[in-house]
């Protein structure tokens, strides 16, 4: 699929792995959570604009390339999302944090928004949105959605493991955002739970239950 990078780094699939294991706690694995949404940022952030600015070295001055424009925004689809910001901010301190909170309606199972808070100009930014789990989809397509509705043009999504359908109908959905995942598992289940997953990873980031 056009615009869908799905990661083969040996450092990224080992820290999944470990993700994985029910036996990770839970300082671990929000450890582990930071740690690959960096690795994938580093990847995910390589067409970051750049112009050349004067900087004086202990030698001479000199023309040296600089992220050029509005900075990034980072957008995490909460709660989750959360999980995956500070490894991204580790690469580019200077980045605006929004944030987009949805609930599912437990008829329809369709996402609502209930809080969307996003950095001014939207427009101008380079928008990351992360959610470490890409199953159904719905979620994800409908955060893209409300961005868009908001102004937000250039947009990329992070997902640290994703099932073939979410991906899918994500791609369907927004054909022009880059979508970058760490690992593609094999399915949803019945409960719409991604096989073989690493559980709830709101719970397992928060501690929750």
């Amino acid at each position: 699929m056009e615009h869908v990078t799905v990661f083969d780094h040996p450092l990224i699939q080992h820290k999944i792995s470990k993700l994985r294991d029910k036996l990770t706690g839970t300082n671990e694995f929000r450890a582990l959570i930071e740690e690959i949404a960096m690795l994938m940022g580093y990847e995910a952030l390589r067409d970051l604009p750049l112009e050349d600015v004067e900087v004086e070295t202990p030698i001479e001055t000199c023309m040296t390339p600089m992220i050029a424009g509005k900075k990034l925004a980072i957008v995490p689809i909460l709660r989750a999302g959360l999980g995956m910001v500070n490894g991204i901010l580790a690469l580019v301190p200077s980045a605006k944090v929004g944030h987009i909170g949805l609930y599912r309606d437990e008829n329809t199972h369709e996402p609502h928004e209930y809080y969307c808070k996003l950095p001014s100009p939207i427009d101008q930014r380079t928008i990351v949105v992360t959610d470490p789990m890409l199953a159904t989809g719905g979620s994800a397509v409908a955060a893209v959605n409300f961005i868009k509705n908001h102004g937000g043009r250039t947009i990329k999504f992070m997902s640290i493991i994703a099932a073939p359908e979410g991906l899918a109908r994500l791609h369907e959905a927004h054909p022009d955002i880059h979508i970058y995942v760490g690992h593609l598992d094999r399915c949803l289940n019945e409960n719409a739970y991604i096989c073989p997953g690493l559980g709830d990873a709101g719970d397992r980031i928060f501690g929750t239950k």
